[in-house]
């Protein structure tokens, strides 16, 4: 019977130290991608983020010696995860969205002019410390997950009634399979709910495993009727945030940025966020679409953007049939190119939920939203002659030529190379198969960063191209309000270049709302000296990850790591 008792609170201890450790690793996940978000910066955020709570929770452990009685410290600390677990996420988003607004109250109350809001020196000061709470929420939860070990570990001793020799290597056991399991959890499911009600699901097992222990170690516990209460009052909030967490984040959101959030969602590689900037005067709204915090592109001026990106691939190929996009998932692009005629077009985007959103707006979005976006793209997404692939483009390429397939025109709309995973599709290996799929009187485009903000990012997209074996490779540039100065790379595998195809017009064979030939060909020059360091400038090869490096260090020192607000506000992509 003693055997019997033993062996059931036994298990009872690995399997919560299992659910547990599942738990820890999505808290690291969902405060790295939150922060990511904040911080507009996915990558190092969440590289930072599990790196500090990594330290806090080995501090934590530490910590655990001094508490006396295991049972009643693991109760406490459960409760105490699962609160701060739950409402990190909301108190980071309002801390975050009260210092973004503290300068406008101030200078509504005072009647302080628009170009003499206070936004520097303490206001600085707090914005900046508000964008570093994520961290100080990281190392609280992972100081705190620390110490769950070492009290599961006297806890197993104490009922046992002796030192267990294997005591710690079952304990990490349980805790590594633990981990695993919630990685799996949050990759297949957790990545596709909003994150708030992820946050309340997690928070939840922390709670469970705190009642749990409760119910089996009453006699051993002190304020047992307040550890009650706490556990119950705890769960009605976490059914009121998972029902309406996110209505709340989407509201202190819209202090992020200058315009107001009409839609927010998150994918399973992104957050989608689209706000309205209303003009008044009968005049339609402007349209902006942010991932990760990133403006993509402006209703206002997306127009400049794609006819730069689209129009001197098309006019500059022989032929205009048959056209691959890389990316460009909200159909923008697309929409350019259909103007064209092709018989085909293949669009290759990796994020489906994003493609489906501007297909088929009506579905997701408020009815005056969904027009706006119809009217955006022209429904282009669902044109009878667009082929629609959802994959990594890196993988996808390989599929296309196992088929033979060629290409009269590339166009690449890929985002900036601000994370590791897009560098990739910036190297001479991602570069060379596009070339293999372009026919020989073709041109392919790609996107390129600022020449102006990430000006050897730029150069290097180029050197990389002329790498991967294009005979010619040109870059050229404008200014679209929304990004600043922006900027192309355009190439030709054989035959004359781009820039001397087009010199041979006289006028687009398409009509254009925006571009004209003798502003597509002045855009080919730069600056004098702009190219004079070109030797010095790395080519992108596979693994390498150069131009990533480049775009990363060229953004931070020109405006340093700001939230999405800061980003709208000084013109960053």
């Amino acid at each position: 019977m003693q055997f019997n008792r033993l062996f059931w609170q036994d298990l009872l201890l690995i399997l919560t130290m299992a659910v547990l450790a599942g738990c820890g690793l999505i808290y690291e996940y969902l405060l790295s991608h939150y922060a990511g978000r904040v911080l507009g910066v996915m990558e190092s955020a969440i590289y930072s983020m599990i790196g500090l709570m990594i330290v806090s929770m080995g501090l934590g452990a530490f910590a655990a010696r001094k508490i006396k009685c295991a049972f009643n410290g693991f109760v406490w600390l459960e409760l105490t995860v699962a609160l701060i677990g739950t409402t990190a996420i909301l108190m980071i988003s309002g801390i975050v969205a009260f210092t973004q607004l503290l300068p406008q109250i101030i200078a509504d109350t005072y009647a302080i002019p628009p170009d003499a809001t206070p936004r520097g020196g303490l206001f600085k000061q707090l914005t900046w410390l508000a964008l570093k709470t994520p961290y100080f929420f990281g190392f609280i939860l992972g100081f705190l997950i620390g110490m769950e070990i070492p009290l599961i570990a006297k806890i197993r001793e104490h009922i046992h009634q002796k030192h267990l020799e294997n005591n710690l290597g079952t304990i990490y056991g349980a805790d590594y399979i633990g981990a695993g399991i919630g990685a799996a959890i949050w990759v297949t499911f957790l990545l596709t709910i909003d994150i708030s009600k992820a946050s309340a699901l997690t928070a939840a097992l922390n709670l469970l495993a705190g009642a749990v222990f409760i119910f089996v170690y009453w006699s051993k516990l002190k304020y047992r009727l307040t550890l009650v209460s706490g556990h119950i009052l705890l769960l009605i909030g976490l059914v009121l945030i998972y029902f309406n967490g996110n209505q709340w984040l989407n509201q202190m959101s819209n202090l992020l940025y200058l315009d107001k959030v009409v839609h927010s969602e998150k994918t399973v590689y992104q957050q989608v966020t689209i706000t309205e900037r209303r003009l008044g005067n009968e005049q339609p709204s402007i349209f902006n679409l942010y991932l990760n915090g990133r403006l993509q592109f402006s209703s206002a001026d997306e127009h400049i953007y794609h006819s730069y990106l689209v129009a001197p691939t098309l006019e500059g190929s022989a032929r205009q049939e048959n056209i691959l996009i890389i990316g460009g998932g909200d159909g923008l692009a697309l929409r350019d190119v259909l103007t064209w005629h092709p018989k085909q077009v293949t669009l290759v985007d990796l994020d489906k939920a994003l493609v489906d959103l501007f297909k088929a707006p009506k579905e997701t979005l408020e009815p005056g939203l969904a027009r706006r976006i119809t009217e955006l793209n022209h429904n282009s997404l669902s044109h009878p002659n667009v082929n629609l692939l959802h994959g990594d483009a890196f993988i996808v390429i390989d599929e296309l030529l196992r088929q033979g397939k060629v290409y009269d025109s590339i166009i690449v709309d890929l985002p900036d190379p601000s994370h590791p995973d897009l560098n990739k599709l910036y190297s001479v290996n991602f570069y060379a198969r596009l070339k293999q799929l372009l026919s020989g009187d073709g041109l392919i485009s790609v996107q390129s960063t600022s020449p102006y903000h990430a000006k050897n990012a730029f150069i290097s997209i180029g050197k990389t191209m002329k790498a991967a074996g294009f005979l010619h490779v040109e870059q050229y540039h404008d200014n679209v309000p929304s990004f600043g100065e922006w900027g192309w790379t355009i190439a030709a595998k054989a035959g004359l270049s781009a820039r001397q195809r087009l010199s041979q017009k006289h006028q687009f064979s398409r009509p254009q709302t925006w571009l004209t030939l003798p502003m597509l060909l002045g855009s080919f020059e730069f600056a004098e000296g702009f190219y004079q360091q070109i030797s010095e400038i790395p080519i992108n090869y596979l693994g390498s990850h150069a131009i990533y490096q480049l775009h990363q260090q060229a953004w931070q020192d020109q405006q340093g790591i700001h939230s999405a607000f800061m980003h709208q506000e000084q013109n960053k992509n």
